[in-house]
């Protein structure tokens, strides 16, 4: 009762409609269901809510929000947040903020919960300090192109060794003078700006260049002669979409008929031929739902087998680390993994942090390839034997250097950890004890990167001809793109790595590549999302803090 009527004090004229204060249990269960991965009581990629209801937006401490937000001079009344909730990018344009809560009822419970969170008493909290340690190696101030680094899951050091901060970065505008480094013989430029929410990038059999704009629903493709430092073509592909992320061209070879797009919950295509650059039909649904959640993490790649007959989708988990997993017996596990697979969580997190396997046409049943991959955020096919790769963000709140990222060839049927164990036996302390039976039996994965850096898209270098074409000892490495920490104290990430693979196999390094997008400790002007070799073998990036893409070639 209380908090139905701090509500109504709050809501002001929104809480007065026909059921004032909202159903609080309602909205509290749709919070821990779509916001508390971002905004949960220790923050993320989204500012903590404590007290929302009356803050002046984009005003919190411990976050970095976009200018557009705290250039808005909105602030947080109940009015306010409805439609701000209905459809954030038509309130506040630039905003990062993509999740939409399109029922107004799902919306009045929702701020009416938001209500009852109150903010701490006492003076904010002090941003914890960015300056590493002086053994820290993967601060950004270390960070240059050859810098190598190896990280073994048999030297981790014990959860929460350090703090766990909410440190995410402000994006600023790229300074006066701002460049970045490659190494030697290589040369980067700027190709193209005013992407809206560019993340994953796919180059077509005929060198279109696909983005996929998720903030703004779409698929934009631009086109350029070999070697040209700008696009001569920029068309929008498709709208309407719903935060597509992965694309992939189907069949392979020179001549696909099809153009799959991943949304944040079912699996399209379009009909396509070469040269294409506009949609020249209608979606078609290939997969109508990926899980019964549409929460926390809403990266979908795509990714065909070598012999065409499979489709594989990564589907990232809706939680940090299950925490809110419903308890099963040890007859109930039984049953479900024979049903589903080794390690697969249930409940809300069913077909979630796991990558998928169909049939091109989506109509063998939807199972599960791999399990316990927290979010896999990208796919691409190693170029030697054909394996299926991916990268992974794992959990956050387990201190600066806990628990790696990772580059990972898949195994099928295999488990990764997600949630109860990470990196092979070690079990998570807020799970501790409820999945014994798991102990052991969690696949350490092939290359692991420094905690938080968020690895992102990932490519193989396969051009083997081209007038930006790399030197031969590239051919058949991995580039992952790290779009950058938040919950460490010494900022890391914001770059691309190398990842050195041998026929095939990494040696378990990686090295920086391409960095200078942070400005400061507390300030970043680029944030890598997707990397793609071009038609002439130079390596496309793009980053969504500003929204650009650069071309990096060989100086010739």
């Amino acid at each position: 009762m209380k908090a139905r009527l701090l509500a109504v004090a709050l809501l002001g004229p929104l809480a007065c409609a026909a059921e004032p204060a909202g159903d609080t249990h309602h909205g509290q269960a749709l919070f821990q269901q779509t916001c508390a991965l971002c905004h949960g009581a220790q923050g993320g990629q989204g500012p903590n809510l404590a007290g929302v209801v009356g803050r002046k937006a984009g005003s919190a401490p411990n976050f970095g929000y976009t200018s557009a937000l705290t250039a808005s001079d909105l602030t947080w009344d109940g009015a306010t947040l409805d439609r701000y909730l209905a459809n954030p990018a038509a309130l506040v344009p630039g905003t990062n903020m993509v999740v939409q809560v399109p029922a107004p009822a799902d919306r009045r419970d929702l701020i009416a919960y938001l209500a009852t969170l109150k903010a701490p008493a006492g003076p904010a909290s002090r941003r914890p300090s960015v300056d590493p340690a002086a053994s820290d190696a993967h601060d950004w101030r270390r960070q240059h192109p050859g810098a190598k680094y190896a990280i073994s899951a048999d030297h981790l050091p014990p959860p929460y060794n350090t703090s766990a901060p909410s440190n995410g970065p402000r994006v600023v505008a790229p300074p006066a003078g701002a460049t970045l480094a490659v190494p030697a013989g290589f040369k980067v430029e700027l190709f193209a700006k005013n992407l809206n929410g560019g993340r994953i990038v796919r180059v077509a059999p005929n060198g279109d260049i696909f983005i996929a704009e998720t903030r703004a629903n779409r698929i934009r493709v631009l086109r350029a002669p070999d070697g040209a430092a700008a696009p001569t073509e920029d068309t929008l592909f498709a709208t309407g979409l719903d935060r597509p992320f992965g694309i992939a061209f189907y069949p392979a070879g020179p001549a696909p008929q099809w153009v799959y797009v991943a949304n944040n919950n079912s699996v399209v295509r379009f009909p396509y031929r070469s040269g294409d650059l506009t949609a020249r039909g209608p979606a078609e649904t290939i997969v109508p739902r990926l899980s019964e959640t549409t929460n926390g993490h809403s990266t979908r790649d795509l990714a065909f087998s070598p012999d065409g007959q499979r489709l594989f989708i990564s589907v990232g988990s809706g939680s940090n680390v299950a925490e809110n997993l419903p308890a099963k017996t040890p007859a109930e596990i039984e049953a479900w993994e024979k049903e589903n697979a080794l390690g697969a969580a249930w409940g809300s997190e069913a077909h979630r942090a796991n990558v998928l396997v169909t049939s091109p046409d989506g109509r063998a049943p939807l199972k599960i390839f791999a399990t316990g991959t927290r979010n896999p955020v990208s796919l691409a096919l190693e170029p030697v034997n054909g394996a299926l790769w991916t990268s992974a963000n794992e959990r956050d709140g387990l201190g600066d250097d806990l628990v790696p990222d990772y580059v990972t060839s898949l195994q099928e049927g295999a488990y990764y950890g997600w949630p109860w164990y990470y990196l092979g036996n070690h079990e998570d302390p807020r799970l501790k004890n409820l999945r014994p039976d798991l102990a052991g039996k969690a696949t350490v994965p092939d290359v692991l990167i420094q905690a938080h850096s968020a690895a992102l898209g990932i490519t193989f270098y396969t051009a083997q001809t081209g007038a930006s074409l790399f030197p031969a000892e590239y051919r058949g490495d991995l580039f992952v793109a790290l779009h950058g920490s938040w919950n460490r104290n010494s900022r890391t990430g914001y770059c691309v790595i190398r990842v050195r693979l041998h026929d095939g196999k990494p040696t378990g390094e990686y090295e920086d590549f391409l960095t200078g997008f942070v400005a400061d400790g507390r300030s970043v002007w680029g944030r890598p999302v997707g990397v793609a070799v071009a038609h002439d073998g130079a390596l496309l990036v793009t980053e969504d803090g500003n929204g650009t893409l650069w071309r990096v070639s060989t100086v010739r």
